[in-house]
């Protein structure tokens, strides 16, 4: 998924239903697995600093991968500084695989392989140092 979990959605087979191409909703399922994100402060479900969407905690997350038989959710919207970060106690990772995001940040990149036996290893994309310029004219 792109964001994560949504208080309206138990069951991911749900999505299957959806008509497709659609717009995006302000609010909503599809909205939530764009933009959620966790947060390790809270338990439920709560707001989210960037207006839009839901934070959750690690119990939303243990207690949607216990009722859906899984282990893992992988997601990818926020940027973490070495490319993968886990998140309850590793049933959620975080991949993002833009380096110096934006020109903004210095954060690594990384791609996730999974092999037939369902083990994940992860390979990291360091950031390019950023270039410093000094004058070299003549005084």
């Amino acid at each position: 998924m792109h964001g994560g979990l949504s208080p309206d959605l138990s069951d991911p087979r749900a999505l299957n239903k959806i008509e497709r191409p659609l717009d995006i909703p302000n609010r909503g399922v599809l909205c939530d697995l764009l933009w959620s994100d966790p947060d390790p402060d809270i338990v439920g479900f709560g707001d989210n600093d960037r207006g839009v969407s839901f934070t959750f905690g690690a119990n939303e997350v243990s207690k949607f991968l216990d009722k859906n038989d899984l282990s893992l959710i992988v997601r990818a919207h926020q940027v973490v500084e070495d490319g993968f970060e886990f998140f309850c106690k590793r049933k959620m990772v975080t991949l993002f695989s833009a380096p110096n995001y934006c020109g903004e940040f210095d954060n690594a990149a990384a791609t996730l392989t999974v092999s037939k036996d369902l083990v994940c290893s992860f390979r990291v994309y360091k950031p390019k140092p950023v270039n410093v310029v000094t004058s070299t004219r003549k005084r």
